[in-house]
């Protein structure tokens, strides 16, 4: 974006993950809008990087290595850096303590800084932000800084090519990964293959992506389950995006990459175990359906295909 020398700077604080990343775009394009003309960086960390040089509302992205606090030498590196930015607007997006301990790195007289550090210009004074959504928390941190109107999570300016892939004229996607340190977020992989092997006797194509990490879950998948399309550790986000236009539905567990899908439309069911809380984190939109149970071993392959919508 084309910016003038005495244009205002803005910093919004953005770190991750992924889901929260993906849920935090509609305040990032409210704060583009917001701030027309001004010179907006994005503080991130390493991983979110690309993806956030690929949105349409930062004029520069920069990453913070996120020094020990105990780190002199780090501390000084990121303070100059904040402090030479010529910052007169902060928009804390993450809100943790770290974050919140960034505002006192900057020189007197401080940016605005809407957040929740003490002593900022526009704190997000509700009591109980901690027991809101992450959607209705961060609009309520902006309509107290003066932005009134913030969009739902938009990845329109995500994409990816599919060329190399050969995939099945229509086709749903399977995420049976999430994090390994919390095995009860995952639906047991012999659901997952039930529910693909289901999906196929209807003529539906299955394909399956994930991370590293997912490799051997879903490699167990595709022995149960002959004739899925197997891309872990083959799809960028970008490329997840595209599939995700392209999918007559989704199904996955509670992690990132539902975020991004549900972020484009596609009809999307997303499995909730009592581990996290959905009705703080969840995907949200038209044709998201959240299915919650205490255990996700005990959900049933009968129960997650009676609610799919495919289009």
């Amino acid at each position: 974006m084309s910016v003038g020398a005495d244009s205002p700077c803005i910093l919004v604080i953005k770190h991750g993950a992924l889901g929260d990343f993906i849920l935090a775009t509609g305040p990032c394009a409210a704060i583009r809008r917001h701030h027309e003309g001004a010179r907006i960086v994005l503080l991130t960390t390493a991983p979110y990087a690309d993806l956030a040089n690929a949105m349409p509302y930062f004029d520069e992205v920069w990453v913070d290595e996120r020094p020990k606090l105990t780190s002199l030498p780090g501390i000084c590196r990121l303070r100059h850096r904040l402090s030479a930015g010529g910052f007169s607007q902060v928009y804390d997006l993450q809100t943790s303590a770290r974050s919140s301990a960034y505002f006192r790195l900057f020189r007197k007289p401080r940016p605005a800084w809407s957040g929740i550090a003490r002593g900022s210009s526009h704190p997000h004074r509700n009591p109980d932000r901690d027991h809101l959504h992450t959607l209705d928390r961060q609009r309520e941190q902006l309509r107290d800084a003066g932005i009134g109107a913030v969009p739902p999570p938009d990845v329109s300016w995500l994409g990816g090519t599919l060329s190399e892939f050969a995939l099945p004229a229509r086709f749903a996607l399977l995420v049976p990964g999430g994090a390994l340190h919390r095995p009860a977020k995952r639906w047991p992989v012999a659901a997952y293959a039930g529910l693909a092997s289901q999906l196929m006797a209807q003529g539906l194509g299955v394909i399956l992506i994930g991370a590293a990490p997912d490799r051997g879950a879903i490699e167990e998948i595709a022995r149960a389950a002959p004739g899925v399309l197997n891309l872990a550790e083959r799809t960028s986000l970008g490329q997840i995006a595209a599939l995700a236009r392209r999918a007559a539905l989704a199904v996955g567990n509670d992690t990132g990459p539902l975020h991004l899908i549900a972020a484009t439309g596609c009809p999307a069911v997303v499995l909730f175990s009592r581990e996290s809380n959905p009705d703080l984190t969840a995907p949200r939109g038209d044709h998201v359906t959240i299915l919650a149970v205490p255990d996700l071993t005990a959900l049933t392959v009968e129960r997650v295909a009676a609610v799919l919508e495919p289009r």
